[in-house]
């Protein structure tokens, strides 16, 4: 509803992050269309090329990036967690190779903070306070089987 009210159905296209991000921006593209009674576009991006962590010269795993038009119009990104920030700053680099959006926001379904570039979500399912050393895991059905979040310890920590 929130997403609706900020923006009209006009105009406004979600976008998924590969990999969780992209049912996501599905799920509320249906309720959202049920809502309007009309259909919002969904594309997904993926970021692999845009990353800046890549070390070397390791590869990454990429996964195609399909998205409507969204020169001038609103893109709202959607993924699973927003964490540092950097992959939310790489999805913004590659939608604006692909065009220019006239706004992009941004829609999460957990922000566990510890932001290391100044990057906020304008929708959040869910705050969930983390420390560096804890990790969140988001289960989707469409691809683990299951819904649920998972707090537990880092592997490295």
């Amino acid at each position: 509803h929130e997403i609706l009210e900020r923006n009209g159905g006009a105009s406004l296209v979600l976008v998924g992050m590969h990999t969780r991000g992209v049912p996501l921006a599905e799920r509320l593209a249906r309720a959202m269309g049920e809502i309007e009674g009309e259909t919002v576009p969904v594309g997904a991006v993926d970021i692999g090329l845009y990353r800046d962590d890549l070390v070397g010269g390791s590869r990454p795993f990429m996964q195609p990036t399909d998205l409507p038009d969204i020169e001038g119009r609103t893109v709202v990104l959607v993924d699973d967690v927003l964490y540092t920030g950097r992959s939310i700053r790489a999805a913004m680099d590659a939608l604006n190779d692909f065009g220019r959006p006239k706004q992009i926001q941004l829609a999460v379904l957990v922000d566990r903070g510890h932001r290391e570039l100044p990057i906020r979500a304008d929708y959040v399912g869910k705050n969930v306070p983390t420390s560096r050393n804890e990790e969140v895991d988001v289960h989707l059905v469409e691809i683990d089987g299951t819904d649920e979040v998972v707090l537990g310890r880092r592997n490295d920590a």
